[in-house]
């Protein structure tokens, strides 16, 4: 494969980036987003074919999951950065070694993670979930142990999709992604369906598309005729200066990430205290904005490589330009992205099985959220992607969890259990104050230049 060489010169408008080429490292970026969307909707749907306990057990387990995969995506945060800075300034030698201590980073934490899940798994899930049916934690405990073994190959396959995405080139994960996403739908297929294996069938599953994913990819990095390359592993020593650059960018990213779930599960929380109703309405609309949602994450995402490589070139007007440009197209993206799902929700709801008054209320929700998010959403979270390559890591960090716990969680709990409005449309009431706050503060922060001023590399 050729290398990618958007970095290495200007285009004849004098940017490092042409729309062409933004398009080439966005358009991917968006599509893997979409497809893990829907490949996770998947998973539950042929899982809830078994039983109400394993179906369960899976979402139960997931929420556990999630927190960690968070922790391995902050990692691969600060590879792309790394990475993409020394390509900017032309270093690859560099970029290259940079690279190296990604993964083994990412192997070092992943597997330092799965052998503390092993040993205290039981113990996890009954300090999180309490005091749950038999039945249910069985399947949970299966699910758990399996998923567990998977985790080095998610964090491995992180680290080489973000390797590959600091040096522009999105396509390649985007191809792997699909390949091994699809091979999960047909072993939960074989497994569930052909074998009855139920949750430890849909674990199995998970436990091979993963590690076939990290394999896959470090195959290609294998190969020597490109940006970076990764070979002679048994030669990789660890390099305190470069692992303790990555951690530095990362940590700030993984508890940022972490705060926000741990928020989300206090905002679920007082959900499941209004009904079945509200319960139901909620949960679809919470898939329905993550789907329109998924279009601008792409382009956030492809923007860290845009703005890494910019600041390792040294070039600060670019960084300031892109942030600006990115975030008219993800605005762009917002729109298009809450149309098109405001004009499915009718077909969505009933295809979901959803009764008249959750459907009613789902739908109302989705409305509230077609009209605000346009106006809110992107410079509370685009100008942050730019912000975090260009190591502004700790302001991003303390203002998202600030406004997380002051803002998102304290509205609902204060309009649930202060006023009495007991309807799920006060958590979107105090996710859309959430926005409002980190929106006029991220653009004051971008205003001043001071993000711009931190050494990434």
């Amino acid at each position: 494969m050729k290398t990618n060489n958007i970095s290495k010169s200007k285009t004849d408008s004098g940017h490092i980036f042409s729309n062409h080429a933004l398009l080439l490292l966005i358009i991917p970026v968006i599509a893997e987003q979409f497809l893990t969307s829907l490949m996770g909707l998947a998973d539950s749907m042929m899982v809830s074919n078994v039983d109400d306990y394993s179906l369960g057990a899976v979402q139960l387990v997931d929420s556990i999951n999630i927190l960690v995969n968070q922790a391995f995506a902050a990692l691969a945060t600060g590879g792309v950065v790394i990475c993409s800075n020394f390509i900017g300034q032309k270093n690859k030698d560099k970029a290259q070694e940079a690279a190296r201590q990604v993964s083994l980073s990412a192997l070092i934490l992943s597997v330092s993670i799965t052998l503390i899940c092993l040993l205290f798994r039981n113990g996890i899930l009954n300090t999180v979930f309490g005091k749950v049916e038999d039945a249910l934690m069985v399947k949970a405990q299966v699910y758990f142990f399996i998923t567990i073994l998977s985790f080095p190959g998610i964090a491995l396959y992180n680290a080489g999709s973000a390797i590959y995405r600091a040096q522009g080139n999105t396509r390649r994960p985007l191809l792997i992604s699909i390949v091994c996403n699809f091979i999960n739908i047909a072993g939960n297929a074989v497994f569930i369906y052909v074998f009855g294996l139920g949750v430890a069938g849909a674990a199995l599953s998970t436990f091979i598309s993963r590690w076939l994913s990290a394999i896959v990819v470090f195959v290609y990095l294998h190969n020597k005729d490109q940006m970076i390359s990764i070979r002679d592993y048994r030669t990789i020593r660890p390099q305190g200066y470069l692992i303790k650059r990555v951690l530095a960018l990362g940590i700030p990213n993984g508890i940022e990430n972490s705060m926000f779930q741990f928020g989300k599960l206090v905002i679920q929380s007082t959900v499941s205290t209004m009904g079945t109703v509200a319960i139901t309405a909620q949960a679809m609309t919470n898939i329905m904005e993550n789907v329109n949602g998924v279009a601008a994450c792409g382009v956030g995402i492809g923007l860290m490589t845009v703005v890494g490589q910019s600041l390792g070139a040294g070039r600060k007007d670019e960084a300031r330009y892109y942030v600006k440009k990115m975030a008219v197209w993800a605005e762009i993206a917002i729109i298009l992205s809450c149309l098109f799902v405001f004009a499915l929700r009718g077909p969505i709801t009933s295809l979901g099985g959803m009764n008249y008054e959750s459907a009613k209320l789902c739908m109302y929700m989705c409305g509230l959220i077609t009209i605000v998010k346009p106006l809110f959403w992107v410079p509370a979270f685009l100008p942050a992607y730019g912000m975090r390559a260009a190591g502004d890591v700790r302001f991003s960090m303390i203002l998202s969890v600030i406004s997380m716990w002051t803002i998102r969680v304290g509205v609902t709990i204060a309009l649930v259990h202060v006023f009495g409005f007991v309807s799920p449309v006060a958590v979107w009431c105090g996710m859309f104050s959430d926005w409002f706050v980190r929106g006029v503060f991220f653009t004051i922060r971008f205003m001043s230049g001071k993000w711009l001023d931190h050494r990434v590399a």
